[in-house]
C-alpha cells in the first residue's frame, strides 16, 4: 500500500524547489523519513538498555548486604545531628 503524505512549505523555500528542479523531492522527503525512522528505532533500542542496566544496578543495590544495617545507620546519623 502507498501513502500520499503533504507538507506546506514556505513560499521562499518552494521558489527554491523550483529552481532546482533537477532534484527528487518526492525521494528527498522518502529518505529523510526513513532516516528519522531509524534514528528513533536506534533511541527506542538504546533507551531500553538503559533502562535494563539502570534495573539491574537497582536490583544489586536493593539486595541486602552483609554487615549493614540501614536502622542503626539512620539512628546514628540522626544522634549526629543532636
Amino acid at each position: 500500500m502507498v501513502e500520499v503524505v503533504s507538507a506546506r512549505i514556505d513560499e521562499d523555500t518552494r521558489r527554491k524547489m523550483r529552481r532546482l528542479r533537477h532534484v527528487n523531492w518526492s525521494e528527498v522527503v522518502r529518505g529523510a523519513i526513513r532516516d528519522k525512522i531509524r534514528e528513533e528505532e536506534r533511541r527506542r533500542e538504546r533507551d531500553a538498555a538503559e533502562v535494563a542496566e539502570a534495573l539491574r544496578l537497582m536490583d544489586s543495590i536493593r539486595r541486602p548486604h552483609s554487615g549493614f544495617d540501614g536502622t542503626e545507620e539512620i539512628r546514628k546519623w540522626r544522634d549526629l545531628r543532636r
